[in-house]
């Protein structure tokens, strides 16, 4: 493991955006790299690397890593490798794919024993799949649709997807099939599910147990006249908020809303955007603060965001930041 020291300077859907006000606009705030509370895992130039602090730690090597995910316990991160789900401990040792289908943005159970991860299901979309942690050559499960968690699993592709969609970073991102399990292992919120018969793109929450499915942002199709879309979600870590990424073009251009963080309300279901426009991809750090990804000196950047002030400061240069539960 290689150090590096580095200091920086019932939902509505009739509007499938932020309920509460306009974007923050606050400027980075000039500040030496902040103290983080826990290792802070992203991803800059295909590579994984974990930092608290001034100090940076690189975990792999060679290109082709994206979407890291501390496991709840702390130990073990799960990422991506040319399209496949891996995992290592969170040191960076102990590298270990856990199957050849072609899979998305992993996400843990709370106890740490098995990921959920997003694949090709039975319907031709994307699908939820779980899979052990532990067990070699263990074979994943269906989660959503529930319809095909009697189907026979879809053929694997001959090789699995390596490069990213090309276009822009909005283009980029909106076809991410990231998921993330809820803190106390009952539901799973994931773009699409059953919500794309009727809308053009959707983010659902299922409920793992009964496999009942809950729209919570659609774009398009119904009586919407909005394209977009949200992705990436992550909840807090006591479950009463989730967040998520999202995009809306619509009929006027006070309607657009460009890259944006959502938080939503699981209780009450109200909306609201934290951040500043191009902010992405957003993981709670505890109750008052996250990190996303955000645009600073012409890249991106992780930034700490202040969750009430919306004040934002760099962290490290890279993207697709997971924080380590602190234990």
């Amino acid at each position: 493991m290689k150090a590096v020291t580095r200091v920086a300077g019932n939902i509505s859907l009739a509007v499938a955006g932020v309920a509460a006000g306009a974007l923050f606009q606050t400027a980075p705030a000039a500040a030496a790299t902040p103290a983080m509370p826990a290792l802070v895992a992203y991803v800059r130039s295909g590579d994984v690397w974990v930092s608290k602090g001034a100090t940076e730690s690189k975990l792999t090597t060679g290109g082709g890593w994206s979407r890291p995910r501390f496991s709840p316990d702390g130990a073990s991160i799960a990422l991506l490798k040319g399209g496949q789900l891996w995992t290592m401990k969170a040191d960076g040792t102990a590298k270990r794919r856990l199957t050849t289908r072609a899979a998305s943005g992993p996400s843990w159970a709370p106890d740490s024993s098995s990921i959920a991860f997003a694949s090709l299901s039975c319907s031709g979309g994307p699908g939820v799949y779980r899979i052990s942690a532990t067990t070699v050559n263990a074979a994943p499960e269906v989660v959503f649709p529930a319809y095909c968690r009697d189907e026979e699993l879809p053929a694997e592709p001959v090789t699995a997807r390596t490069a990213q969609p090309a276009g822009s970073l909005s283009d980029r991102l909106r076809a991410d099939d990231a998921v993330a399990w809820s803190p106390d292992g009952t539901k799973v919120a994931f773009r699409g599910g059953d919500c794309e018969s009727t809308y053009d793109a959707c983010l659902t929450i299922g409920t793992v147990a009964t496999g009942t499915e809950k729209t919570v942002a659609a774009y398009g199709g119904g009586s919407l006249q909005t394209t977009g879309f949200a992705v990436i979600p992550h909840w807090r870590t006591d479950g009463a908020k989730l967040a998520w990424t999202a995009y809306q073009k619509g009929e006027t251009l006070a309607d657009n809303q460009p890259l944006h963080v959502v938080e939503y309300d699981t209780l009450t279901g109200t909306k609201r955007t934290i951040g500043a426009n191009q902010d992405r991809e957003l993981a709670y750090v505890d109750t008052t603060r996250g990190v996303a990804t955000g645009t600073y000196r012409n890249g991106s950047w992780i930034m700490l965001v202040n969750l009430a002030t919306g004040v934002r400061t760099p962290f490290h240069q890279g993207s697709q930041p997971s924080v380590q539960p602190q234990r």
